[in-house]
């Protein structure tokens, strides 16, 4: 083979030179085949021996190496030397390529770990993406999603995130719920109104919905009256009656249960009130009519001093009159029973006239010579029976001692006899038995003396 050909399977960059090529000897092929990972990591070139300089004696014989040499010679050792010498000069220059891979391994290592496929589902629509965030939190923070007091993240902010998680956030909704009359400010994650009854815990069945269940309830909310059914008794006339109503109002449940009001006809309940579960509503037949009556004004008494009577004597100069009022009274009866009347109005019809008295001032004696040891007790028991303001059958004599006017007037006294104080009428018994002794009782005179 020529030299021509041994270059042809010798190239250059595959370990060996041309020089190489010129000192083999003829018959001798060099190994050229070399795995790229076996070329770039593990050949060393061998370095080229220095020529002698121009004119120098020529070395020794022993030193100068054949021209030839037998198969397994130099080829053999630089075969060896590729395979097994590894000069810290190589090593020094193939560890920062080493190093320089394993970064770059390690780095697209770490990359690849801390990226993660997630769901994240915001209020119904769900999405898949590539995160390197480590928890929910970051996640939502990286995807701009705002969370709020009222809304709903599972799992909560904070939990760590790993590949193949599901992060879910449904935003609140304000309701102005109205429940059987009372009403509520409630929050909901719920998107429809049926969706809001459950998660709130209406019962629904049956009920009045001011909204339809399949209505959606937006970002603003909504507001929504509920009435729940609910079992209402009625009593009227007599009989009962259980009903299941949604009613807003007790005279809307009277309605439903056949039940009408007439007139005054009233219920226990106000009928505008709201119908509670397993109330009792008892219906009031009411019958009202007014009353016209006459009633006394009581008169005045006018009393003034008169130094001319005894103390304790009393006259009336002008009798008193009571007035007279027209009253009117609203009267009823609430299921037949009949209540206290409540009056209305009045008129006074006359007006009352005042009684006139006049009050004796002046001081009583407290004897009359010659009659005080007189039995009087027994005397006005026997004509009077010991009552001061009797008067006999014809109505001539009055008082203790049965006077006559004439008599009693002569005596000193005022007005009728029977009008007088007891112990007026005694005094005045006294002076008339100094003047005529017994004989005035012809009957009972002899009583003084026992």
């Amino acid at each position: 083979m020529s030299k021509s050909q041994d270059e042809t399977y010798r190239p250059h960059g595959h370990g060996a030179s041309v020089h190489d090529a010129e000192t083999l000897p003829y018959g001798l092929y060099e190994d050229t085949y070399r795995p790229a990972y076996e070329a770039e990591a593990y050949f060393v070139t061998e370095p080229e021996p220095p020529r002698p300089p121009v004119g120098a004696p020529p070395p020794p014989v022993d030193a100068v190496e054949p021209e030839y040499e037998p198969a397994g010679g130099r080829a053999a050792r630089r075969r060896r030397a590729r395979y097994t010498e590894r000069p810290d000069s190589a090593v020094r220059r193939l560890l920062p390529q080493a190093l320089v891979v394993a970064f770059l391994a390690g780095g697209t290592t770490a990359f690849v770990a801390n990226d993660k496929a997630v769901e994240l589902s915001v209020d119904g629509r769900p999405r898949t993406l590539h995160t390197f965030a480590d928890n929910v939190s970051e996640l939502l923070a990286e995807e701009g999603v705002p969370v709020g007091a009222h809304d709903m993240v599972a799992p909560a902010p904070g939990t760590p995130l790993a590949a193949g998680d599901e992060v879910a956030v449904r935003y609140g909704r304000p309701v102005r719920l109205t429940l059987d009359g009372r009403q509520h400010e409630v929050w909901t994650t719920a998107k429809t109104v049926d969706g809001a009854l459950r998660e709130l815990g209406v019962r629904a069945e049956g009920a009045y919905l001011s909204a339809s269940r399949s209505q959606s309830i937006g970002r603003t909310g909504l507001a929504l009256d509920v009435r729940t059914e609910r079992t209402v008794t009625i009593m009227a006339d007599g009989r009962s009656r259980t009903i299941r109503t949604n009613a807003a109002t007790v005279r809307e449940a009277l309605q439903e249960a056949g039940v009408t009001l007439h007139g005054q006809d009233t219920t226990s309940v106000p009928p505008g009130g709201f119908p509670r579960d397993g109330q009792t509503v008892t219906v009031l037949r009411v019958r009202g009519f007014r009353e016209v009556r006459e009633e006394q004004i009581p008169f005045g008494v006018h009393r003034t001093a008169d130094p001319a009577l005894f103390q304790g004597t009393e006259v009336v100069d002008q009798p008193g009159q009571p007035g007279l009022r027209r009253v009117t009274y609203f009267l009823r009866t609430v299921n037949g029973v009949r209540e206290k009347p409540r009056r209305e109005e009045s008129e006074v019809v006359r007006r009352p006239r005042e009684q006139v008295v006049r009050v004796g001032s002046k001081p009583r004696p407290h004897s009359v010579h010659g009659a005080d040891h007189l039995d009087w007790k027994s005397l006005a028991a026997c004509e009077s029976g010991g009552r001061p303001n009797a008067v006999d059958a014809s109505g001539t004599y009055g008082g203790l001692y049965q006077f006559d006017a004439r008599t009693w007037q002569s005596l000193g006294g005022s007005g009728r006899p029977q009008d007088a104080p007891a112990e007026e009428q005694t005094y005045r018994a006294k002076k008339l038995y100094q003047q005529r002794g017994s004989t005035p009782w012809p009957h009972c005179g002899t009583r003084l003396h026992g």
